[in-house]
């Protein structure tokens, strides 16, 4: 009998520490394991590959905190594995004592960007981070109350105070536990795909959020979009949904032919029109279905689709369930 060949597991980190903010280490576990459990039910198996998840510290020594409950590291920062993935969890109170004694954390950060990993830095974790000089030169966030003591002690990280969610390169920042939530909902769309994403998204989203890819800072972002004219198109997309323009009556109110407009929001967005146009109105419907009493009807008018029909196929196609089943489980969140 054939063994069945079993993939190399997706091995992550959690950086562990005194003070750290719990939530920060347990929420990312255990949406990571959700959308493991979905890929398995549901990939391949030549698709599927399980997550090993590690806690590494400096020492092995159990780490209290102030909910009182112990964490025991797996692994030291001097034989912790590769990590495809490291998190760097948020710190209560003043960050600096931590980084301060947590010395080997900061060389083990260092070296593993070096050899390749991704690293999610959370709240004031990102003190951590900046400390390893990962951050010197790009973007970053941390939490508000300590934004100004991080631009003093990090003067060299770009600060993005207003965003909650930054990207450069290999390298996420987020400023509160709900962007990193959205930034591990990313994660698992890289890692399993966009339903096991979605799924955990449903499961653990506490309230309707913008996606990922709306609300962070991404480095680079600007210069591979210089086209002010689309940025304009872009604009009045956003806040026309309800119109009954074509997309080829769009390009001409901004004296474009179909054909150089659709070949320019492409270059710029990475997106056809006709693709952007149908996520702001999904977005769009989202959040009238979560917020307002509407009916199914008078969302789809909303948002410029001509009857509820065409909703719920667009829905069903994107979002795998009808406005109404997406209703159902948000306003339970929301409200119940």
């Amino acid at each position: 009998m054939q063994n069945k060949t079993v993939n190399p597991a997706l091995n992550i980190a959690i950086a562990v520490y005194p003070h750290l903010l719990i939530t920060s280490l347990t929420l990312p576990i255990e949406m990571l394991r959700a959308g493991e459990a979905y890929a398995k039910g549901h990939l391949n198996q030549a698709d599927f590959r399980p997550l090993s998840i590690n806690l590494i510290a400096k020492n092995n020594e159990p780490i209290q905190n102030r909910t009182g409950l112990a964490i025991v590291p797996d692994c030291t920062t001097h034989n912790a594995p590769y990590n495809d993935l490291i998190i760097v969890p948020g710190i209560w109170r003043n960050p600096r004592p931590v980084v301060r004694t947590n010395k080997e954390v900061v060389e083990w950060l260092q070296e593993s960007f070096e050899t390749g990993s991704h690293i999610i830095g959370v709240g004031t974790g990102n003190c951590l981070v900046a400390e390893a000089g990962l951050l010197n030169g790009h973007p970053a966030t941390t939490h508000w109350h300590y934004a100004k003591q991080f631009s003093h002690d990090y003067p060299l990280v770009d600060l993005k105070p207003d965003f909650f969610i930054t990207q450069s390169e290999r390298m996420y920042t987020v400023a509160s536990l709900n962007a990193l939530a959205d930034v591990i909902v990313h994660i698992i769309s890289q890692y399993y795909g966009k339903a096991a994403a979605q799924h955990v998204e449903r499961n653990f989203s506490h309230e309707v959020r913008k996606p990922y890819e709306d609300q962070r800072y991404l480095e680079g972002a600007v210069d591979r979009h210089p086209d002010e004219l689309i940025a304009q198109i872009q604009f009045w997309l956003k806040t026309n949904l309800a119109s009954e323009l074509s997309l080829q009556e769009v390009a001409a109110q901004f004296s474009l032919s179909y054909r150089t407009f659709t070949r320019r929001f492409k270059l710029a967005t990475n997106q056809s029109p006709i693709e952007y146009w149908q996520q702001l109105r999904v977005e769009g419907a989202k959040e009238l279905l979560a917020s307002s009493n509407l009916t199914i009807q008078e969302v789809a008018l909303e948002v410029g689709y001509n009857d509820q029909g065409h909703l719920t196929r667009v829905f069903k196609k994107v979002l795998s369930q009808t406005p109404s089943e997406y209703r159902k489980v948000v306003r339970k969140k929301l409200f119940g």
